[in-house]
């Protein structure tokens, strides 16, 4: 059992992304030469999860984008907020930031759909979006002209910790309504 979860281990590890379980399932296969169930996996994955629920390590197996990551526990976010403020030269640029979230909450949504909303041209933080894997081009439309459409990516549901678009906050929550007229009821 042991080198089995091991293997599965150094695979989340080694995994730029989350790993799904049929991904793991295949390379097991292949190395073991011999068939896994998914339950089989699941199992490994719940004592490697139990395993890193220890307070000796600083990371804990997270379940993600329908995958699996290690990723830092919560008490040492601080920490590591320090070192990538500090490495955030290659961070993005609020047109990015607003492109992207349009993107993320119209999808999919084309460049001059995108444009129309900011009031812009968008094409560079597009670019940008593309080139940083946070979305992705997820079609062609059937309009006039069959302009692209851009879904967020992957890496976009990695890099914010979600599993599925229904996770993202809800506009109605950014709302502030103490600029409001009138009462307010409850």
């Amino acid at each position: 059992m042991g080198s089995v979860e091991l293997h599965i281990e150094a695979l989340i590890f080694s995994s730029e992304q989350s790993i799904r379980a049929e991904e793991i399932i295949y390379c097991l296969q292949s190395v073991f030469e011999r068939d896994f169930t998914r339950e089989e996996v699941n199992t490994y994955l719940d004592h490697i999860r139990v395993k890193y629920q220890d307070e000796r390590f600083a990371i804990e197996l997270v379940h993600v984008a329908n995958g699996y990551q290690f990723l830092t526990k919560k008490e040492y976010h601080e920490v590591i907020n320090l070192l990538q403020v500090q490495r955030s030269k290659k961070k993005l640029s609020p047109a990015a930031l607003e492109t992207l979230a349009i993107i993320a909450y119209k999808q999919p949504v084309t460049k001059l759909e995108i444009e129309q909303i900011r009031g812009v041209n968008s094409e560079y933080s597009i670019q940008k979006l593309l080139e940083k894997d946070l979305i992705t081009i997820a079609g062609k439309s059937d309009t006039v002209g069959r302009p692209i459409l851009y879904s967020p990516s992957q890496q976009f549901m990695d890099y914010f910790g979600i599993n599925s678009l229904g996770e993202l906050p809800q506009i109605k929550e950014f709302m502030d309504n103490s600029a409001s007229i009138g009462e307010q009821s409850e």
